[in-house]
């Protein structure tokens, strides 16, 4: 049985000291209501919520997983599940970050970050059914019709309705342009839908009475390819523009996937049969409204890379500190122990740096892209909120593709700290490994988050999100440059962003050139690209605690893990930068 304990004092440090939240969303437009004590009252009942009633529910559910019912096409979940999912409802944290015009708190994204955090550290598959109605919410609210919006998006943010995003067929997984799905008109503004839709989460379960599916398709005069696609609501009762629910749709679960993780998360198979559904945006313009919600679940994505290694973290610390095995290299460390603790020899405590540097600077990265995502929204001035928005978009490639690579690897640490008994499902530690593999693969792979980094938000947007990450570096590093207790941590930032800068230029050279500089180049210029971030996470992370009222001994603990990052992780960005240098020559057609 794995352990869960909410890391506050860790999520406060980011919010409040580190990135400043507390003067940032003051400003902003309805930002007076979100004062600290509301926001710390929040993060508290999050936490006894995530410890007391999902992190329990995490073994169990992994081990039941869920059941599907070929007789009547239906999904029941894990024991506890749909209690759980009753508890999340009546508690108001359906709608925590939603418009108020539509039944939500309108809380800051930067607080449903962190709370989200704690959802996915205490059950990541559970986690995965509110994520998919915030994917909903968010596309109906920036594309639907207001009819849409009053009839959809209340039940949603209430969490009576749950969503789904059905983009992925057989066919046609990343590359959306090959999709066959078709949507028929039906003459009164409806459409009949008809395809096959794979790897559906969320798709069919027992937690809501109807599910709203957000259907990619083709209308019958689209164009060929990506240009030709449409979204469509599809719920699976059919609901009228009067809002009232009709009988069952023309839609169901054909299978549920047996995965190697997230057990506990319906997979659905989801067949469409002239499935009654309604255009959503315009014709032949669905990918834009695929975007607004996959650009915030890829931000989702990133946090549950986070998530999954906190708990890891937690739990091989507390076993690396309480197991006892051999003796430490300079002689006994408890004389009075048979053997000393893991956590005395050298290479365990490297394991646990590295999780610790992952999980501490990410969580700083992660919530700085939230309040961009809040300042976008708010703002009072169009210049912040276009800088913001630039910002945000730029760094959601990095959170996702780097925080859930990241996980990977902390879960790796984790499991190996343990030895064998990690092996060993009863530990409970194997299913972070488990179920951290699939953070690097939905919402887009790594490979897709790295095109788009370098494709579309260096090449086609002109680096506009990475002038202003460098802009913020530079004055970070402008301002502590007389500094003589960061200079350890202020040069090499500056060093390291200034090869970023010389890097993007070179690489943009060469893609004009040949474009396959781009394929060879994308992931490690990713990799390159989130150990810079990363170092100036920490960098803000370290000057934040010097500045701070906190104990001698959390300062201490700061530092050190930044000194180890600069020294030991931090270096893996030149080994990116030379396999870039070497260029696609270096990798040669394969028959």
């Amino acid at each position: 049985m794995t352990i869960y304990k909410a890391p506050l004092d860790d999520m406060r440090f980011a919010l409040y000291d580190v990135l400043g939240a507390e003067a940032i969303l003051g400003s902003l437009g309805g930002g007076q209501a979100h004062t600290r004590d509301l926001i710390d009252a929040v993060l508290d009942e999050a936490a006894r919520f995530n410890e007391q009633v999902l992190a329990p529910l995490n073994a169990s559910g992994d081990e039941e997983g869920c059941h599907y019912d070929k007789a009547t096409a239906t999904v029941t979940t894990p024991k506890g599940f749909k209690e759980a999912y009753r508890q999340y409802v009546d508690g108001g944290w359906a709608g925590l970050t939603a418009p108020e015009v539509h039944g939500g708190q309108a809380l800051p994204h930067a607080v449903g970050a962190l709370t989200k955090e704690m959802i996915d550290s205490a059950n990541l598959a559970w986690g995965i059914y509110p994520l998919l109605s915030q994917g909903a919410v968010d596309a109906l609210e920036h594309h639907g019709d207001a009819w849409q919006q009053e009839v959809f998006l209340k039940p949603l943010v209430e969490g009576r309705w749950t969503g789904s995003m059905c983009l992925t067929e057989p066919q046609a997984g990343s590359d959306l342009g090959l999709l066959k799905t078709r949507a028929e008109p039906n003459g009164d503004g409806s459409y009949r839908v008809s395809g096959t839709k794979i790897f559906i989460s969320a798709g069919e379960h027992d937690f809501a009475e109807n599910i709203v599916h957000l259907v990619l398709a083709r209308l019958p005069d689209a164009p060929a390819g990506s240009r030709g696609i449409s979204m469509l609501a599809v719920p699976k009762f059919r609901v009228g523009k009067d809002g009232a629910m009709g009988e069952r749709n023309t839609l169901a679960a054909g299978a549920i996937e047996h995965k190697m993780g997230i057990r506990g998360s319906a997979t659905c198979v989801m067949n469409f049969d002239g499935a009654e559904g309604w255009l959503i945006g315009p014709a032949h313009k669905g990918l834009q409204a695929m975007f607004t919600m996959m650009n915030a679940a890829r931000l989702a994505v990133g946090i549950q890379g986070l998530a999954i290694s906190e708990r890891a973290l937690q739990n091989s610390l507390n076993y690396a500190r309480e197991r006892v095995q051999m003796r430490a290299l300079a002689g006994p460390a408890y004389p009075d122990k048979p053997a000393d603790p893991l956590v005395v020899h050298p290479d365990v405590r490297r394991m646990l740096l590295t999780q610790q540097a992952f999980v501490e600077g990410g969580r700083v990265l992660a919530v700085y892209g939230a309040l961009q995502s809040d300042i976008e929204a708010r703002a009072a001035d169009e210049s912040s909120r276009t800088q913001a928005g630039e910002l945000l978009s730029f760094l959601i490639p990095i959170v996702k593709g780097m925080l859930t690579e990241w996980s990977v690897e902390s879960t790796k640490e984790a499991l190996q700290i343990y030895g064998g008994h990690g092996y060993i499902v009863e530990n409970g530690v194997e299913q972070f490994v488990r179920d951290a593999r699939i953070t690097t693969l939905y919402e887009g792979t790594t490979q897709i988050q790295a095109l788009d980094l370098i494709g579309r938000k260096i090449l086609q947007l002109k680096g506009a999100g990475l002038k202003h990450f460098l802009a913020e570096v530079g004055a970070f590093c402008k301002q502590h440059a007389q500094d003589a207790g960061l200079a350890t941590f202020v040069g090499p930032l500056s060093q390291a962003a200034k090869a970023w800068g010389e890097l993007t230029q070179s690489l943009v050279a060469r893609a004009s050139e040949n474009p396959e500089e781009i394929g060879a180049a994308a992931v490690d210029y990713l990799y390159f690209s989130g150990y810079v971030a990363l170092a100036w996470a920490w960098a803000r992370s370290v000057a934040a605690a010097e500045g701070s009222s906190r104990p001698a001994a959390f300062k201490q603990a700061k530092r050190d893990v930044a000194t180890f990052y600069f020294a030991r992780i931090l270096p893996r960005a030149q080994l990116h930068r030379q396999a870039i240098e070497a260029g696609v020559a270096t990798l040669p057609a394969i028959a």
